[in-house]
């Protein structure tokens, strides 16, 4: 997995795991929203702009929002291969 899909990892799980302290599993196929983690949108621009900071760009102003942790490590395997 590449550096920044790491980074990106632990970002979102240490975001989720602030404000969800719920959330006892979060898979990679886990849904942010609704019946999986439950991130509002107030949240998921919070967690966009947690993401910009560590890594100088996100997924959620991308072509397609990210419903999953893995589209969101997708997303940054992607980037990381383009540069």
């Amino acid at each position: 997995m590449a550096t920044s899909q790491l980074k990106a990892e632990q970002a979102v799980r240490s975001f989720v795991a602030r404000v969800k302290p719920e959330t006892r599993e979060l898979a990679l196929d886990t849904p942010l929203y609704a019946d999986g983690v439950g991130l509002d949108s107030l949240e998921t621009a919070e967690l966009s702009a947690v993401l910009e900071d560590e890594l100088g760009t996100d997924p959620f102003t991308s072509d397609a929002m990210p419903q999953t942790l893995g589209d969101i490590l997708t997303f940054y395997g992607t980037v990381a291969a383009e540069a």
